[in-house]
């Protein structure tokens, strides 16, 4: 008697499967569009760069309140050796207007240069005004350092930089 009421029960539990045609399967449902807001702050992030702490610092002082084009001028520049970084310390002085002592960072300026690139693209995606953005803030800080032989340590460096 058992067995007869489990079979029936099994039997009564079962339902029938709902078959879907081809045009609902094929169609996929339907996104609502978001409208995308204007964002007001851009911000570009340079993770373990192979360049200095020192040199990362002073051209994040050196580009801090331009705008990204003159920045990126700026720095194309310091690669032809035609404008030195302001630095400070016991370092030879450079010609030029309200400058001591400067040197010039080719390696991390070239670095500097791609993240200024792509700070420009994330301005644009961001629908902001171009001429109108300026480097708020542009800070290095150390990054994780890989060992070398006999205890030393890479030169390893993160950059974050926003403009607004």
């Amino acid at each position: 008697m058992e067995k007869e009421n489990k079979q029936n029960n099994k039997q009564e539990n079962k339902k029938p499967v709902e078959t879907e045609s081809k045009e609902e399967k094929s169609s996929p449902p339907k996104k609502e569009q978001q409208i995308v807001s204007k964002k007001d702050l851009a911000i570009a992030h340079g993770r373990n760069f192979h360049a200095s702490m020192k040199n990362c610092s002073y051209i994040c002082r050196f580009i801090k309140n331009k705008s990204i084009d003159t920045a990126i001028n700026d720095l194309e520049e310091v690669i032809k050796m035609k404008k030195p970084v302001p630095f400070k310390g016991e370092i030879p002085h450079r010609k030029g207007k309200k400058m001591m002592s400067g040197r010039y960072p080719i390696k991390a300026a070239k670095m500097f240069i791609n993240l200024l690139k792509s700070l420009k693209g994330n301005v644009l995606v961001n629908q902001m005004d171009l001429d109108k953005t300026k480097i708020t803030i542009a800070s290095a800080s150390w990054a994780e350092r890989p060992m070398k032989s006999g205890g030393r340590k890479f030169k390893r460096t993160n950059i974050l930089v926003k403009a607004e």
